[in-house]
């Protein structure tokens, strides 16, 4: 069976994205392929936004090297899941899809169905809650996973 490979998408791909992508391939030793973009090219080639990897630093994990990217029609073709963090970001990319199956691939990170909150515009408290969030989130995806 083919490895899975899992695509973390926001807005800008500098906080909330980055982060989840840290997170779970800290959690993944299996050959899965995680990266991240954004729906929109705010940041394109900028690193995680400090505070991210500030909270990821803090729990072991380094995004610093990470480099935000536009999501593309053609992440449909490459990523097996793709995960996104609010209802805007999966208009977006729902936008671009052209079948079913790739529809399909698309799902909101929370299993509850809520948004993971854009921590860009608070303080440090809300990229911890974040970071909170998308550590259980992984952790769900991780045993989807491996059903």
């Amino acid at each position: 069976m083919e490895p899975h490979k899992i695509l973390m998408v926001c807005l800008g791909n500098i906080c909330r994205s980055p982060l989840a992508q840290g997170l779970l391939e800290s959690k993944l030793a299996d050959g899965t392929l995680v990266d991240s973009a954004g729906t929109a090219a705010y940041h394109v080639g900028n690193p995680p936004d400090p505070r991210s990897i500030a909270v990821a630093y803090k729990n072991g994990i380094d995004i610093s090297h990470y480099r935000a990217r536009k999501f593309v029609a053609e992440d449909f073709k490459i990523f097996s899941h793709i995960y996104v963090m609010d209802h805007s970001n999966y208009q977006n990319v729902i936008a671009l899809a052209k079948t079913k199956e790739e529809k399909e691939k698309v799902r909101l990170i929370l299993p509850s169905q809520e948004e993971v909150p854009d921590p860009y515009y608070g303080g440090e408290d809300g990229f911890d809650h974040c970071y909170s969030l998308l550590d259980k989130a992984c952790n769900q995806i991780i045993k989807k996973l491996q059903k």
